[in-house]
């Protein structure tokens, strides 16, 4: 499999799992909360599978997004996009990189909905599953530009 077929089935396979129903059983709330860390970790390795597809050129040894992206990352015209675009609080990069560190944590990155009725829910906060969506398709759109400078050398 080529480094661009696995970004792209890491990216399918990340959305399917984003789009599992949850059922109404007991375990609805549990399933909810795996589908969306299970989601986030295929992200990460999409994260990583893309850098190493942009990076191919470079023949680099390592491909851990962290190292990557940091500042002692290599000097590589899409890298150097994907730090500034991680440095913007409001890009999905950003974003993505937030809910990545959360993932790595003790407490994780899912949260139980509030089942207690006597809760008022505060509008506008979207759930993590769309939060990841939103992600989704705005990476997709900056994956298809990154492979066109990178399809240039």
């Amino acid at each position: 499999m080529t480094p661009r077929s696995r970004t792209n089935q890491l990216l399918y396979q990340a959305e399917l799992l984003l789009g599992l129903s949850s059922g109404d059983d007991e375990h609805a709330e549990a399933r909810r909360m795996a589908a969306e860390e299970g989601s986030l970790a295929l992200l990460e390795l999409t994260l990583e599978s893309l850098l190493r597809e942009v990076t191919e050129h470079a023949h680099l040894e390592r491909h851990d997004w962290r190292e990557m992206l940091g500042p002692q990352g290599a000097g590589i015209a899409e890298l150097h996009r994907l730090r500034e675009l991680a440095a913007r609080p409001e890009s999905w990069l950003s974003g993505l990189i937030a809910r990545l560190d959360a993932l790595h944590g003790s407490d994780g990155v899912a949260r139980r909905r509030s089942g207690n009725p006597g809760l008022i829910a505060v509008g506008g906060a979207a759930s993590l599953a769309d939060e990841l969506s939103d992600c989704v398709r705005e990476a997709k759109r900056e994956i298809a530009s990154l492979r066109e400078t990178s399809e240039e050398w």
